[in-house]
């Protein structure tokens, strides 16, 4: 089923795209087959992400016959957080699916998540499992394991697959978080943070067949340091003095003892001024209260922030009942309250 540009579709496909340009056509007309399998009308965003192999033309030409495909051209690579999130701006559909370009990720599935989102209130994103994984590399195989199992820990959202782009969300998670850097592999514990609530169904993935893969062993290294940022974001970002000042805390503790200890000896006619210790105590007490004041300053921040209007600190739905008549009458607090002194 297809929808005109000028209606809101039911669901946003977001797909970035970096030199996929043999893999367009194909894949274009898999989600058209695959979307008109069920009744839900849909558009097709299509980010090109700075593509050099001129598959912002081949987008151009593809749009030009198919009123739900709206392509967006990014001015340069800016990577695929940045892509992503481009696209999150312009959806309008009420479900919001991501995928990949380079077909490995299979878009007869996009029906399959939709169906778990329409039948299931309780489930606010749907992430695939590439439970048969065809990577013939090892060292793309690997690699994605420990970081599953690393992330699942760090972060507390236990999923099989971090790295599968096949994702369907409600359209109030998308709106309530914002991809920074290559947070994209994170996108399942941003999503919790915003109140998700997270399932995982199995999907099928196929073998790159044309095109070149983006990805090597060298983003592991960034998925560590990436994975840093998350956990301070998720457990300290709203009371960053509980992250700074407890590491102060524990150094300035053992360094204000070891200076203690070091003003007794002195005290008793000892000299100090030589001792290791003393230099070690010091810079201890120094490093701590430097740390503590990092804390402050970032409470300071994260208060400037919020109440300067910045990201919400929490995220709420009120539940209103829709036959007014079965609403409570309102109650005069002041009344009840003189009611009950003269009780």
């Amino acid at each position: 089923m297809t929808t005109a540009r000028t209606a809101a579709p039911d669901v946003s496909i977001v797909v970035p795209i970096y030199n996929e340009v043999e893999n367009l056509p194909d894949l274009v007309e898999r989600i058209a087959q695959a979307m008109a399998a069920q009744p839900l009308s849909f558009e097709l965003l299509a980010v090109d992400d700075g593509s050099k192999d001129g598959s912002a033309d081949r987008l151009r030409e593809l749009a030009a016959t198919r009123p739900w495909l709206r392509p967006v051209f990014l001015a340069r690579n800016y990577g695929q957080s940045s892509a992503l999130q481009a696209g999150f701006d312009r959806v309008r559909g009420r479900y919001v699916v991501t995928l990949d370009a380079d077909l490995q990720n299979e878009p007869g599935d996009i029906p399959l998540l939709l169906q778990r989102l329409e039948s299931d209130p309780g489930v606010d994103m749907v992430s695939g499992w590439r439970k048969d994984r065809q990577d013939a590399e090892l060292s793309r195989k690997l690699p994605s394991r420990i970081a599953n199992k690393l992330i699942s820990n760090a972060t507390g959202v236990h999923l099989h697959d971090y790295g599968c782009a096949l994702k369907a969300y409600r359209r109030p998670i998308i709106d309530r978080i914002r991809l920074y850097g290559e947070l994209h592999r994170f996108i399942p514990s941003l999503a919790k943070e915003a109140g998700a609530r997270i399932t995982e169904v199995p999907v099928r993935h196929h073998a790159r067949t044309r095109g070149v893969s983006k990805y090597g062993i060298d983003r592991t290294f960034r998925v560590i340091l990436d994975l840093i940022l998350m956990v301070f974001l998720m457990r300290y970002r709203q009371r960053p003095l509980h992250a700074f000042g407890g590491l102060g805390l524990w150094m300035a503790a053992p360094g204000a003892l070891i200076l203690t200890w070091l003003l007794v000896q002195k005290l008793m006619g000892e000299d100090i001024g030589g001792r290791p210790l003393l230099m070690a105590g010091m810079m201890l007490v120094l490093i701590g209260a430097q740390f503590i004041a990092a804390g402050l300053i970032g409470e300071l921040l994260t208060r400037i922030y919020h109440e300067a209007g910045g990201a919400p600190q929490f995220h709420a739905q009120e539940y209103v009942v829709e036959d007014e008549s079965k609403q409570p009458a309102a109650i005069d607090l002041q009344a009840q309250a003189a009611t009950q002194k003269i009780a």
